[in-house]
């Protein structure tokens, strides 16, 4: 009997300037980091930002988000509720959630757990997150 076969990987686009314009959101992306677009949906979006094959940020567009994900503080401040952690006697923002009036209506930005320089280079990424 024959193995079944494995369910095809999802398809990943990289985002040229042009797209990264139509999308809900801006982030400021360091050189050498790139936008994806990983498991859509039928009425939402996820897409990642790495570097190479190591994902940062990722960031939901569509209805109804799963925020929070991480436990925390949430603060509101500049338009967006946020969740700060605490490491050690350090407070990161891990997680951000932007509500909009217009489709999509929620724009959810989430850090990968990452460590030393990474961790800072995601939250600074996820800071820059805004939306159009």
């Amino acid at each position: 009997m024959a193995e079944p076969a494995a369910p095809p990987a999802p398809s990943l686009t990289v985002l040229d300037a042009a797209a990264r314009s139509a999308l809900p959101f801006t982030a400021e992306l360091p050189p050498g980091f790139e936008i994806v677009t990983g498991r859509p949906g039928p009425d939402f979006r996820i897409y990642t930002i790495r570097r190479g094959g190591q994902s940062f940020v990722m960031v939901y567009t569509g209805p109804a988000s799963q925020f929070p994900i991480y436990s925390g503080q949430m603060v509101e401040a500049g338009g967006r509720a946020s969740i700060l952690s605490t490491d050690g006697s350090v407070r990161r923002a891990v997680e951000h959630l932007f509500q909009r009036t217009a489709a999509p209506r929620e724009v959810h930005v989430w850090t990968m757990s990452l460590d030393g320089a990474d961790r800072d280079l995601a939250e600074q990424i996820a800071q820059s997150v805004d939306v159009r």
